[in-house]
């Protein structure tokens, strides 16, 4: 039997330290277990998921933890797709989240990537939380200045909410509302 070469990934989860990325990759592979109980340690270093999309598609998911952001852009060759994902919950950090996600859009390997902004943590969020997290990412900014479309989702790792959504996103079809797609 021929060793195959390894899969790489084309698609890089990305966000701040303790954002939740861990845990909403865990659920969309499908882990069950993943309830309010459940905590992760924050991930120092890369993992590697592969998310069944369909059938027959499946996609390879990089996550980079956020205390790489300094090296973050030694994984973006062939990535098709980035998930940036930002604790909507946690209004500390997401001015320093949308500093370093224009850090990511900036960078001319990720010019033609497709991004997906999670807005995590909405089941301890209240309502208004999504407005406010976009109004201080400087979204109408952002729009004006960036050539990548960004697909905005919200999303909860412990209720469920969002994740059809995403994984309709990485396997190339049209979320379904609710969605706000900010292009140029």
């Amino acid at each position: 039997m021929a060793n195959l070469p390894p899969v790489l990934p084309s698609c890089v989860c990305l966000g701040p330290v303790g954002a939740g990325k861990t845990l909403l990759l865990k659920k969309l592979k499908g882990n069950e277990d993943i309830d309010i109980t459940s905590t992760s340690v924050p991930t120092v270093g890369t993992n590697i998921t592969t998310l069944q999309l369909t059938n027959e598609k499946e996609i390879v998911v990089r996550e980079v933890g956020g205390a790489m952001a300094p090296l973050w852009n030694l994984y973006y060759k062939n990535i098709t797709r980035i998930i940036y994902v930002v604790d909507a919950s946690n209004l500390c950090q997401i001015a320093a989240a949308g500093v370093l996600l224009y850090t990511v859009l900036a960078e001319p390997q990720l010019k033609n990537a497709k991004v997906l902004l999670v807005l995590t943590k909405m089941d301890v969020s209240y309502r208004q939380m999504r407005n406010e997290a976009l109004l201080m990412l400087q979204f109408a900014r952002l729009k004006r200045e960036i050539s990548q479309s960004v697909t905005v989702m919200e999303a909860s790792a412990i209720t469920g909410e969002g994740l059809p959504a995403i994984k309709e996103w990485l396997a190339g079809v049209k979320p379904t509302p609710p969605v706000k797609k900010l292009m140029n």
